[in-house]
């Protein structure tokens, strides 16, 4: 009982600080009548970690921003629909296959036989900018022994590319003229983590949010493959060999959250106060988690970033997201 307390004692300066940005960030919005609340939410965040910086003692209540994010994109089950879902569902799951599967092998050539890029770090950035970002760079780093190096390239440069994704991807669908779903289903399939794929799809709309998260969560599930791949390839050379359990333990868990949450909202006799009411608690939980987001962009990871791990990612993402564009065009 007495870590208990403890543990909460040292969260909550840090969840205060989310809260109170984040409610500053919804009054902003509103006052000002243009953005949205989304982000707000990552500027502000952004502009105090790269200013004054965080205190230590509000760094571990900071970090619990992805629980709130896993728990918000949990809830945002209940505005899906299920038949949407359905009649989407094959093409969203062939587009996402056959991105995630070109998108690793589009990495791994460029980095090895065009930019000269040696180790494990190829393997790192294909699957931080295929699968799900940093989480699926150290879910892989772990299975073929990456060095700390290796990790450190392959996240910084992750990164980077979030917080360049995040402004870029909603001005570019406003430019192409994109509709929410077809915007929401590009940049689920192009960007790289699940926190900015959200806030560019809110940022773009409610529905383009949606589908965008809807979109990164059928990539993230394809993370336990992917690890399994990995590590069987590398385990031919002597490394840790691949197992059930280990992509049970590599696979999204709030991925199982969200469709039982859809299932239970879209129910027969469900009242539509109710999914209201979780709608708006997940609302306001994307509002905190992103703050957070934003105190994780760092602009130091600007200078810190090797060149050739950059161009390589970026090249790649110039690639997936002129295919990924067209055949969303062409399917939705």
């Amino acid at each position: 009982m007495g870590d208990e307390p403890r543990s909460v004692r040292t969260l909550l300066p840090g969840l205060l600080l989310l809260v109170s940005f984040g409610v500053v960030a919804k009054l902003s919005a509103s006052f000002l009548g243009w953005g949205t609340p989304l982000i707000f939410a990552v500027l502000f965040g952004a502009l105090l970690s790269n200013s004054y910086g965080l205190p230590t003692s509000l760094e571990p209540g900071v970090d619990a921003y992805k629980l709130l994010l896993e728990v918000g994109i949990v809830l945002l089950g209940a505005s899906i629909s299920l038949s949407d879902v359905i009649d989407a569902g094959p093409r969203i799951l062939g587009l996402t296959v056959a991105v995630v599967a070109f998108g690793v092998l589009l990495v791994e050539f460029l980095a090895r036989y065009v930019f000269g890029l040696s180790g494990r770090t190829p393997a790192l950035l294909a699957t931080g900018s295929s699968i799900c970002g940093v989480s699926a760079v150290l879910a892989v780093a772990g299975t073929i022994d990456a060095s700390e190096n290796d990790i450190a390239y392959a996240t910084a440069t992750i990164l980077v590319f979030d917080a360049l994704t995040l402004v870029a991807f909603p001005i570019a669908g406003s430019i192409l003229d994109m509709s929410s779903v077809s915007f929401g289903i590009w940049s689920g399939l192009s960007m790289f983590s699940t926190g900015p794929v959200a806030a560019a799809g809110f940022a773009f709309s409610q529905t383009a949010g949606e589908w965008a998260t809807l979109t990164k969560l059928t990539r993230n599930s394809l993370i336990g493959l992917v690890v399994l791949a990995y590590s069987f390839s590398y385990s031919l050379g002597g490394e840790k060999r691949a197992s059930p359990r280990m992509f049970w333990n590599q696979f999204p868990k709030f991925l199982i959250g969200f469709f039982l949450v859809a299932a239970i909202a879209n129910l027969p006799g469900i009242s539509t106060g109710f999914v209201d009411t979780v709608g708006t608690v997940s609302d306001w939980l994307f509002v905190f988690a992103f703050v957070g987001l934003g105190c994780g962009i760092q602009t130091k990871n600007l200078r810190e970033t090797g060149i050739r791990p950059f161009l390589t990612v970026l090249l790649y993402l110039l690639i997936i997201a002129t295919i990924s564009f067209l055949a969303v065009q062409a399917i939705f």
